[in-house]
C-alpha cells in the first residue's frame, strides 16, 4: 500500500476524505473540511489517520 503524501485526498472510515496536511511516521493529518458536508456533520476541522486506515483517491501531482 502506497503512503500519501502531502497534499493527496485521501478516503477512510465509510466514506470521509479530506487533505493531507502532514505525514507521521504510523499517520497522516487531514484536513476534513474538503467536504461538501462538512458542515453538517459536526466534526473537527483535522483529524489523525493511521496508515492502515485510508485509501488515496486523488494523489497531488495528478493533473486536475
Amino acid at each position: 500500500m502506497a503512503k500519501a503524501q502531502v497534499g493527496d485526498i485521501i478516503e477512510f472510515k465509510d466514506g470521509l476524505t479530506g487533505v493531507v496536511e502532514k505525514i507521521n511516521e504510523n499517520s497522516v493529518i487531514v484536513d476534513l473540511t474538503l467536504m461538501e458536508n462538512f458542515k453538517s456533520l459536526a466534526l473537527e476541522e483535522k483529524t489523525v489517520v493511521n496508515h492502515k486506515n485510508y485509501k488515496v483517491i486523488h494523489t497531488a501531482n495528478e493533473e486536475k
